[in-house]
């Protein structure tokens, strides 16, 4: 077994896509990763400690070990909830719905 794991770091932001190739030891976290990958200073606005991040769209801890071929994901923050954007377009429906009819 190689003592170094080639791995993917990504970061997405609406208009632009991150994906930064890594050769780390054996043994490599997530947060060692994202260290390496130059990222945080490419992109100011992610704060580790807080962000989410995951594995080929899982999530997982920032001491996940690593493994060859990862790739690691750093997530934005949700804008809207997707619950509460679903009721609030079930509820404008329902009003569509019941003042559908021609006005008086």
């Amino acid at each position: 077994m190689s003592d170094q794991i080639q791995i993917e770091v990504a970061y997405a932001k609406a208009e632009r896509q991150e994906i930064v190739e890594l050769k780390l030891p054996s043994g490599s976290t997530i947060q060692q990763a994202v260290e390496a990958s130059g990222l945080l200073q490419r992109f100011p606005e992610i704060e580790l400690a807080k962000a989410k991040v995951g594995i080929y769209g899982k999530l997982a801890r920032l001491d996940t070990a690593l493994r060859e071929r990862d790739r690691v994901e750093i997530y934005r923050p949700l804008i809207a909830d997707p619950k509460e954007v679903r009721k609030q377009r079930a509820a404008e429906g329902k009003v569509m719905k019941k003042g559908g009819g021609a006005e008086e």
